[in-house]
């Protein structure tokens, strides 16, 4: 989890940012980007992908990784903005947003998956990062607890909707709720088609492309 890390420090490079997003699957709510820079040769073995951890222990690890880290920051962008621009367009802007709010510049960027905006900053596109890097990780687990908390608050507002449990992603549950009472205000218009997963209708198209 610290190759691409120790690889950078020994050659003298020290505030590095690892980058991950959550939300880009779900029918409803934003995508959160999250920017971490660690501490020289910091490790914590519990620090792992968030899709691996219970919500307790992401929660648990959020504390440990806000206090700990030399910087860190958060990119939310809203359903409106991820239908205006679309879904990549939106987690770029996320993750932009993320580094911008680090309180640090950092010297090199660590990226989960294969997009990144054009940053002026070096950086490297690790697919998987997640389980890969720490600081891509760390960075997993802030942008995960971020959304939850959000989705969360949104079940006040939407009770009907049970945003709390599926947290927007496209469950039967939550289709079938969407059929029942229509589209929420935070759900994204661009990733529903008559209330149908806007995921199986790209699966499709993919599989019609190979």
């Amino acid at each position: 989890m610290l190759f691409y890390e120790k690889k950078l420090w020994s050659s003298g490079i020290n505030n590095i940012a690892g980058i991950d997003e959550a939300g880009r699957g779900p029918l409803a709510g934003p995508v959160v980007a999250a920017s971490v820079i660690l501490p020289v040769d910091y490790y914590n073995s519990e620090i792992k992908d968030s899709k691996k951890l219970t919500p307790k222990k992401r929660d648990k690890l959020f504390e440990v990784i806000t206090r700990d880290a030399v910087s860190y920051g958060i990119g939310i962008v809203d359903n409106y903005e991820i239908d205006r621009i679309n879904i990549l367009e939106a987690t770029m802007k996320a993750m932009q947003i993320s580094i911008n709010n680090l309180n640090v510049i950092p010297d090199y960027i660590l990226v989960d998956g294969n997009h990144f905006f054009n940053c002026e900053i070096n950086y490297k596109l690790i697919i998987k990062g997640d389980s890969k890097s720490l600081s891509i990780a760390a960075a997993s687990i802030l942008a995960k607890v971020t959304r939850d908390r959000l989705m969360n608050d949104y079940t006040i507002n939407y009770p009907e909707y049970n945003f709390s449990k599926h947290k927007g992603y496209g469950t039967k549950e939550h289709i079938n709720l969407i059929k029942k009472f229509g589209k929420s205000p935070i759900h994204r218009k661009s990733f529903l088609v008559k209330g149908i997963d806007y995921w199986i209708v790209l699966r499709i198209k993919q599989l019609i492309q190979k």
